[in-house]
């Protein structure tokens, strides 16, 4: 596959069952070839997504000194402020070409899960920033919620059988800003090839050159979003949980043109995680003779520790 496919979210939401299974269909067909699908129908609106950036710029536009006073250590970079070149991707020591901000979960009625997270962090200067995140948060979180409705029946689950984890998830909004590139960049890139830790990702952003997906032969292939679109890619968990029958797809941020140099980009994925007890056992429904168990078992909690020692965010 050479190209990223496009869905509608419209049609699984809609009441007509024939449209319905197109999207799950659709959506399966490119989980399991490619990993990415382009989606139109998000429950994201034109003002909101307008006032984000704007938010996030304001927010990465202030001094550094204001900026790493939201850097909180300890917590392995999971809310709050990440300075420039502080993550890198997995077996890679060069530090990404980026700086983001985390805003995580806003747990209802669940004290042990509250212990469990950071709570976010309140940007004082910019009084509408959190604000908007947490407005940006949920519709991504509910858009995601259908997304994985969707898949559910393709798994031949329960279409909510993914409900019960994402709730009060471990989810993660980070708008990331790749600051202009100021003099040759050896061997970092504004992020490097990777994949995802989560179950699904929803990217925002992703309407110019840069983004690039790794296919089946591996050949890179750009991954441009229409301006209503959201990227949205499978993630490690959901790929171990479904013994890789939907495809984690490494993907990547590369360095524009040198003529391009000086401007900056923003992007703004949504990190779809459940709960940290879910386990992530090889679905039954997912192993056959062809295909053999292929995962130990491990809960999602222990899976993502694990990973964020090797992004290097939390140290042994």
């Amino acid at each position: 596959m050479n190209t990223i496919p496009s869905v509608n979210l419209n049609d699984f939401t809609s009441n007509d069952p024939v449209r319905k299974q197109n999207f799950v269909n659709a959506i399966g067909k490119a989980y399991e070839e490619i990993g990415f699908v382009a989606l139109k129908g998000h429950f994201l609106d034109d003002a909101l997504v307008d006032n984000l950036y704007k938010e996030v710029k304001n927010f990465f536009d202030l001094p550094v000194e204001t900026k790493q006073k939201y850097e909180i250590p300890g917590i392995g970079g999971q809310r709050g402020y990440v300075s420039f070149g502080k993550e890198s991707a997995k077996g890679k020591k060069e530090g990404d070409l980026k700086e983001f901000w985390h805003f995580g979960q806003y747990v209802e009625n669940d004290d042990a899960l509250k212990a469990e997270y950071p709570d976010n962090v309140i940007v004082k200067e910019l009084p509408e920033f959190n604000k908007i995140g947490k407005e940006t948060y949920k519709m991504l979180e509910k858009t995601a919620k259908y997304v994985l409705r969707a898949l559910a029946l393709h798994l031949n689950l329960e279409e909510t059988y993914f409900d019960k984890y994402i709730h009060n998830g471990n989810s993660i909004l980070r708008p990331i800003h790749y600051p202009p590139i100021k003099e040759e960049p050896k061997d970092a890139v504004r992020a490097a090839a990777h994949g995802d830790i989560n179950l699904i990702t929803l990217l925002m952003g992703a309407q110019g050159r840069g983004l690039q997906v790794q296919n089946h032969k591996g050949e890179w292939i750009d991954a441009i979003a229409e301006p209503d679109e959201l990227m949205i890619n499978v993630g490690d968990m959901l790929s171990r949980h479904t013994n890789n029958k939907l495809k984690s797809t490494i993907h990547r941020v590369i360095n524009p043109p040198r003529e391009l140099w000086g401007t900056s980009r923003y992007s703004i994925p949504f990190f779809m995680h459940p709960i940290s007890s879910m386990k992530l056992d090889v679905l039954e429904g997912c192993i056959d003779k062809d295909n053999p168990k292929g995962f130990d078992d491990i809960t999602a909690g222990e899976f993502l520790n694990e990973r964020l020692v090797e992004l290097g965010l939390i140290k042994k």
